[in-house]
């Protein structure tokens, strides 16, 4: 995720708890030492009546994503509320599984010893959504904070006011205000929430801002799960399938008009196939959003820029390339009143360019040819480790090599955006694009402490009291060459 608001003030001016914000914090207190016996069958419940809100609530999901940045009914439907059910009915189904204490085979240091992995909640958690996706990335950690048995505070975007609205209507329908509560503000607020001692933070935004919560959490020791953003690349080589990644990677690029953090930023495509791969991209986009310009910005299809200020962001970027020489391919409307900018292909762009270094996060999609993949390897290491790498190739080396010579959060050969949605996998990023995972059983172990437990069947640490006898100098000997 990229490019949130300002997010705290400036060091100079503290920032101030409030008391409604304090009060509800304090009351959490209590609820979530009680939460740690709450039993699989009562979170289950919660998340099922969770579940029945969503769906009872699906028109005015709808209709806020049309209010906030005209999101057409359909991405609101594939990217907000499927991905929300899924991970409940996924949660409904193994949550007996994902709780149940994990019992650990004894090592050759611990004969005697019966032990186990329990898990706990973690307490009180804060949980700090975007604006790109305010229902998905919003309820989805709630679900899995749910599931662990915490208390959560939610604080959605302040970019998508009709969301984060109908956010706090719904999870008042659901939970108690002392366990589960809404609230909303803008940077000042998610300032003063940072300055709490919650158990544990699950941040989404961008890299610079997911840095100051980090810092904000170190006061406290609060432990961070932190869903960042960066420049996903994607590789297509010689090999690859030019029309079937053409029209892959224009969907998950152009899907929420560019707004999303595991979006394609930029395309290396082998130079024997380039003019064929944007051949085809040319053809995506017409038979995509129309073949011209007013029939794309026309198109019921394309989300808007959130807002004026990003569209100028945007529309700085584009401008900065062209200066330096970037042809547009297609595309490169741009109408700000209206927060739009045309689904847009730039070729030939200078390294200097200001597109080549920063996180797009909109509909800007620059293509790069190249003639070595050990080039493009170079030039994927030189940069932050990015949430997403995508592989389009039938070589099986090249992809090996790609996937052994890189590093990144997720990846998928032949597909994009998808690893988001396997709820058997991690989702999460590396470094600069995040730490700790998101979904499903890794979800819940995210909101758990693991709890190392050990309980004594039989004593044989007593051979090793003091006194330090040479019988028992022997018998260490003996175990250093056993284990």
């Amino acid at each position: 995720m990229s490019n949130v608001v300002s997010f705290l003030p400036s060091a100079a001016a503290a920032p101030v708890i409030d008391s409604t914000i304090r009060e509800r914090f304090d009351a959490q207190g209590p609820v979530a030492l009680g939460l740690r016996q709450s039993t699989v069958a009562e979170r289950i419940a919660k998340i099922k009546k969770l579940k029945a809100a969503v769906l009872a609530h699906r028109a005015d999901f709808l209709n806020a994503g049309e209010a906030d940045f005209r999101k057409p009914p359909a991405e609101v439907e594939l990217t907000e509320i499927m991905p929300v059910i899924a991970e409940a009915n996924d949660a409904i189904r193994k949550l007996r599984a994902w709780a149940k204490p994990t019992r650990v085979w004894p090592s050759r240091t611990s004969l005697g010893l019966k032990a186990w992995v329990q898990y706990e909640p973690r307490g009180r958690c804060l949980i700090i959504s975007p604006w790109n996706y305010p229902v998905n990335l919003s309820l989805g950690p709630l679900i899995s904070a749910v599931a662990a048995g915490n208390a959560v505070i939610l604080k959605p975007s302040e970019m998508t006011p009709a969301n984060s609205a109908l956010l706090g209507r719904l999870v008042k329908e659901v939970f108690a205000e002392n366990e589960v509560t809404v609230v909303e503000g803008d940077a000042r607020v998610s300032a003063a929430l940072l300055e709490l001692p919650f158990d544990h933070i699950f941040f989404t935004g961008s890299p610079a801002i997911g840095k100051l919560v980090m810092a904000a959490a170190a006061k406290h020791l609060t432990s961070v799960t932190l869903e960042l953003g960066g420049k996903s690349p994607t590789v297509v080589d010689a090999s690859a399938d030019v029309r079937l990644a053409a029209r892959t990677i224009l969907w998950g690029k152009f899907t929420n008009n560019g707004q999303t953090c595991i979006a394609p930023d930029h395309v290396y495509v082998d130079n024997t196939i380039k003019t064929a791969f944007v051949a085809e991209c040319q053809k995506a986009l017409a038979d995509s959003y129309g073949a011209d310009a007013a029939a794309q910005q026309n198109s019921p299809y394309l989300a808007r820029i959130v807002n004026e200020r990003h569209t100028a962001r945007l529309k700085g970027l584009l401008d900065d390339a062209t200066a330096r020489g970037a042809k547009v391919l297609a595309g490169g409307a741009v109408n700000q009143a209206e927060h739009y900018i045309a689904p847009t292909l730039l070729g030939d762009i200078p390294d200097d360019a200001r597109i080549q270094s920063e996180e797009i996060f909109g509909p800007l999609l620059p293509i790069i040819g190249f003639d070595r993949l050990e080039n493009v390897i170079a030039r994927i290491n030189a940069e932050p480790k990015p949430l997403a790498l995508y592989i389009w190739s039938q070589t099986e080396a090249n992809i090996q090599r790609l996937l052994k010579q890189t590093s990144a959060g997720g990846t998928c050969i032949n597909h994009t955006v998808v690893q988001f949605v396997h709820g058997n996998l991690p989702f999460g990023g590396v470094n600069n694009s995040g730490m700790g995972n998101a979904h499903g059983h890794y979800g819940f172990r995210t909101f758990s402490h693991e709890r190392a437990v050990i309980r004594t069947q039989f004593m044989l640490a007593k051979l090793f009291f003091p006194p330090y006898t040479g019988m028992m100098r022997k018998i260490i000997d003996w175990l250093i060459k056993l284990v």
